[in-house]
């Protein structure tokens, strides 16, 4: 009997060995962690909806014995993609309107709403998506044939960047709105004493604040909506731009449910109910929600001709755009903001509205700090403004696929020697060391692939131009990453808790079918998502 006991021990020392202690083993992968350092990894553990190892898996699988492996196959595993600059819940009801995005001419544009009209026979009609930019015919469109086709039901049609929409006349009389009408930060275009039906920016909002508020279920349908088709090109995390205070606890009670599992940064819109609102409150917090930031309007954009310009549009005698409020409105917003500890985000495109920012900015951030205030676009910066970005620890976030949707155009807005200093994001980068990216979905595509490869390629998705645009100012593919996860989280002061595969963040990752970091730059817009999950569990896969 004496002589078992050794046994005994033996065999219970190996059963406790079995008891396991993790909830999830990757392994077979090529890990690109994103850490400081940028190594790699063929393995990391999950437990608890965070990363406890990273290594080799010989080695992780000797100490942990998870309830789940994942085999990777041998593909390469990232860090959940971060769209630092997005419209998720904007995107989410687009999907429920008029889709007009690559309409080839106007007459596209009316057949599309005309068929959506026939299956949808109610309410208002509301679309997004027309580009003139890429029409034969480059001007913006009159409301004549809607007017003809829908001389009763309202018709608003948004510009794809959302800075601009062209109304018919019911809906403009609804809105109240009469020729030769003039409002401040917007335009409300009158031809020969006639309407056109065309409004800017701020004129927008006379014509959508008269459209009802979606019932609760569209809301819901339209984050949902989203959230899948995120999940399916690797968004883990987005910033969504502009939003008012109520959506604060929709947002909030559908990820309690469990039903919205995307992770959020949002900005609140310019209002003063949203001051109010978060000032009394204070930030708000969760692990999948983060609210301490506010969005602001500069100036409108470049396609539209409302972008803010020193000099005037190359296209347009006489026309520098413009500025959608008051320098004073934007001195007196910075300061409440600082004085109560939250981020400043500017929508600012023009070389104008960026050097008007840039001082407000730096007027009340006194040098270099942590506040983490961002230009949002920061598109067209004005040589001897860059410096500001630095001095004052500004943050540029940019949309890579705005330079390659851009380009064609954008010459004819800016000229040949003020487009060199137009989309520099390696410029901008070098004044912080850091610069994260994002798309401006919907106003560009959501899929963070088509950011990869205009941050680092900068050619269209056609492979124009053959050498690339002004690549003095691409990224390399390791700061094009960074840019996607760990510095869009640094953007949203979250670079503690996810952007990397390290200890003690977030498992939030992605697998992908080709590694971004080896593949020929010509496919790494066809690289697909084969799964992605959060908090190590799986959100979507591709079969």
């Amino acid at each position: 009997m004496k002589k078992l006991w050794p046994l005994l021990f033996v065999l219970i020392a190996a059963c406790k060995q079995k008891e396991y202690n993790a909830d999830t083993l990757v392994k077979n992968a090529l890990v690109y962690t994103v850490d400081s350092n940028f190594t790699t990894a063929n393995a990391f553990v999950i437990s608890n909806g965070k990363i406890i190892a990273v290594g080799n898996a010989d080695t992780l699988e000797q100490k942990y014995l998870a309830k789940e492996t994942i085999d990777a196959g041998g593909k390469a595993v990232y860090p959940g993609f971060i769209d630092a600059h997005a419209h998720f819940y904007e995107y989410g009801l687009g999907l429920q309107e008029v889709k007009l995005v690559g309409s080839k001419s106007w007459q596209a544009v009316v057949d599309t709403v005309s068929a959506y009209a026939r299956k949808n026979s109610e309410g208002w009609i509301i679309g997004n998506g027309w580009d003139q930019n890429i029409w034969a015919v480059k001007q913006f469109p009159n409301k004549a044939k809607l007017d003809s086709l829908f001389p009763v039901r309202p018709v608003i049609l948004s510009r794809i960047d959302g800075h601009a929409a062209i109304a018919n006349q019911a809906a403009l009389n609804i809105a109240g709105i009469k020729p030769g009408q003039t409002i401040t930060g917007g335009q409300i275009e009158t031809i020969g004493g006639e309407l056109t039906g065309i409004l800017v920016d701020n004129a927008v909002g006379i014509v959508t604040r008269k459209i009802p508020e979606p019932s609760e279920q569209i809301v819901q349908s339209a984050l949902l909506d989203a959230q899948r088709n995120c999940f399916a090109v690797g968004l883990t995390t987005v910033d969504d731009c502009g939003l008012p205070y109520t959506m604060v606890s929709t947002i909030a009670s559908l990820q309690h449910k469990g039903d919205l599992k995307m992770r959020m940064y949002l900005m609140l819109a310019d209002k003063e109910e949203n001051y109010e609102y978060l000032f009394k409150r204070g930030a708000y917090k969760t692990p999948s929600l983060n609210v301490r930031a506010f969005k602001v309007y500069a100036d409108g954009a470049l396609g539209s001709r409302g972008a803010c310009l020193l000099k005037p549009y190359a296209d347009k005698a006489n026309w520098n755009g413009f500025l959608l409020s008051s320098k004073a409105h934007f001195e007196e917003v910075a300061k409440k903001i600082a004085a109560n500890g939250f981020q400043m985000c500017t929508h600012a495109i023009g070389d104008s509205a960026n050097r008007v920012i840039l001082k407000v900015y730096a007027d009340v951030l006194k040098g270099k700090n942590d506040k983490r205030w961002r230009i949002e676009h920061s598109q067209i910066v004005s040589p001897q403004d860059v410096k500001y970005f630095g001095e004052y620890s500004i943050i540029p976030s940019v949309q890579p696929t705005h330079a390659t949707s851009d380009m064609a155009w954008a010459i004819n807005r800016l000229g040949t020697e003020r487009l060199k200093s137009a989309y520099a994001y390696k410029d901008l980068m070098k004044q912080n060391g850091w610069i994260p990216l994002g798309t401006d979905f919907p106003v560009e595509n959501i899929n963070p692939m088509y950011t990869f490869y205009a941050a680092v390629v900068r050619k269209d998705l056609k492979g124009s131009p053959a050498t690339g645009f002004q690549m003095n100012n691409a990224l390399s593919r390791i700061e094009a990453l960074r840019g996607m996860t760990v510095w869009a989280a640094k953007a949203n002061f979250e670079e503690k808790e996810k952007g990397s595969i390290e200890v003690g963040k977030y498992a939030d990752f992605v697998i992908l079918d080709k590694d971004i970091m080896k593949v020929d730059g010509s496919e790494l817009p066809n690289v697909k998502v084969i799964k992605t999950y959060i908090n190590g569990v799986k959100v979507y896969d591709q079969k």
